[in-house]
């Protein structure tokens, strides 16, 4: 199926309309919605997840006094030339051609999120599943710099993945209590993700937030 770039049929300010336009827009032009080839690794199944999230501590939620981006520090290099950001890309991505600095130059890149397919690294941001300042509030201030850094750039754990630039602003550092992925099937997914990173770096959670993640993993199938 032809991939349509809709950043070039449609301005930006349109899809800061919302991800369910953008989604709509997508089933209208034709845009493939098939995912890609690689995804995050680590997503546990329906049980596991359960089990983490009955292991998880239930506590007030922290403030963001002190909190800063510069204190979890990414994106760093992974191999060669390629950093953080340019290993998700490729990793998400399908027939991705990077030049010799690893900036992708082009590729297609399903977002999850929202069922939207871009053909433009630019239009694409790396989501932290947990975000870094929610991480803050639920313990990580706490942690050393080196360990803030390690969390920012797992690429081990389901905590980096490749989705729609405005659907990643529109969450901001939101946790699953105010913000769920548009595309209502992948929350399912999207709540084991959640649970496993908090779950394997020791993080907190807020009783507002362990009944959402409750609920969205109710509907899991696996």
């Amino acid at each position: 199926m032809r991939v349509v770039r809709l950043s070039a049929r449609f301005p930006r300010v349109t899809r800061h309309a919302g991800a369910a336009v953008l989604a709509a827009v997508a089933c209208v032009v034709g845009v493939s919605a098939q995912p890609a080839s690689a995804a995050p690794p680590g997503i546990p199944s329906k049980a596991t997840a359960q089990s983490q999230l009955n292991a998880l501590t239930v506590a007030t939620q922290g403030s963001t006094s002190g909190y800063s981006r510069d204190l979890f520090p990414h994106w760093i290099t992974i191999s060669g030339s390629c950093n953080t950001r340019e290993q998700v890309l490729k990793r998400d991505g399908t027939s991705v051609v990077v030049d010799s600095s690893c900036a992708a130059t082009s590729g297609r890149w399903y977002s999850p999120y929202d069922g939207a397919t871009w053909t433009a690294a630019s239009d694409v941001d790396i989501d932290h599943v947990v975000p870094l300042a929610e991480a803050w509030r639920s313990g990580a201030n706490s942690w050393t710099i080196s360990r803030r850094q390690s969390f920012a750039n797992d690429l081990s754990r389901p905590q980096l993945i490749a989705v729609t630039d405005n659907v990643n602003q529109s969450k901001g550092d939101q946790d699953p209590s105010t913000w769920q992925p548009p595309l209502s099937s992948y929350r399912c997914t999207y709540s084991k993700m959640w649970i496993t990173v908090k779950y394997n770096w020791s993080l907190t959670l807020q009783s507002s937030e362990k009944s959402a993640l409750q609920s969205m993993l109710n509907n899991c199938s696996s």
